[in-house]
């Protein structure tokens, strides 16, 4: 009975999760633009959206945007959690508890604060606008993943290094840098992901004619939401699964045997 329970309990987790994601997914199949009728199956609409170029357009943008701003924030983040390591712990910890407040600040203060402070620079907003706002909110999560991993360090590793004959680059690379590597990956990750996933700070300061996936979607709900939506979602989707697949997957040739060496 118990493990009944326990069973229901975790199949109606998994149910509110999903439920959602699989009427949308049957939904981008439906012929009927109805989304309350069923009127067979079909794949037009994929073939609909891949000739609309409003959404391939909004899809480069939303790409790019988070490879640059994820790359720009894990360089200035990484370089930022080595200047932190080296400070005394008082200082360190002020500064660390200011990078937290953006992660816990309200995204329509940030994005608010932004489009307030791009209009006093005169900048004219769009696509670099963007890019710097998601920079900015990115740089937090870099340094949260980052900086566990230098307090693991330890100097006198890069001492000896510096002793033997390194230069301070090449013992950086050698030594602190292959150390530091799951927390920078971790990092970039975390950064590309929430970039993906922004919409607030991007509608405040994204310009006329710029659009990301998120806003695009906000503007096409207001007019009303076309099925080429559905199926742009729907490969959004099975793209992120197969991704978790690919990296959850266990090495060739290695097999789970359940027993401890």
């Amino acid at each position: 009975m118990k493990k009944a329970m326990r069973n229901l309990y975790i199949a109606l987790i998994f149910l509110f999760l999903y439920a959602p994601i699989l009427t949308l997914i049957v939904l981008s199949f439906n012929a009927s633009r109805s989304r309350a009728k069923w009127g067979g199956f079909t794949l037009k609409w994929y073939q609909t959206m891949f000739r609309n170029d409003a959404i391939l357009q909004a899809l480069s943008n939303t790409l790019l945007i988070a490879f640059l701003s994820a790359l720009a924030a894990t360089v200035i983040g990484t370089v930022a959690c080595i200047s932190m390591q080296a400070m005394k712990r008082r200082n360190r910890a002020i500064l660390m508890g200011i990078t937290n407040i953006p992660m816990l600040n309200a995204d329509i203060v940030t994005g608010i604060s932004l489009m307030l402070l791009f209009l006093t620079l005169g900048l004219r907003f769009g696509f670099m606008t963007i890019l710097l706002s998601h920079i900015t909110f990115n740089i937090p999560y870099v340094i949260l993943s980052v900086m566990p991993r230098m307090r693991q360090l330890n100097p006198s590793i890069y001492e000896a290094a510096l002793d033997l004959g390194a230069s301070h680059t090449h013992a950086f690379f050698r030594v602190v840098f292959p150390d530091i590597l799951p927390g920078v990956l971790s990092g970039f990750l975390m950064a590309f992901t929430m970039s993906l996933d922004d919409f607030i700070i991007t509608h405040f300061t994204k310009g006329p004619g710029v659009d990301t996936l998120s806003t695009k979607i906000y503007t096409e709900v207001k007019k009303g939401i076309k099925p080429e939506m559905y199926a742009l979602s729907t490969l959004i989707f099975v793209t992120v699964l197969v991704l978790l697949f690919l990296v959850n997957r266990p090495p060739a040739g290695k097999k789970e045997t359940g027993q401890t060496p």
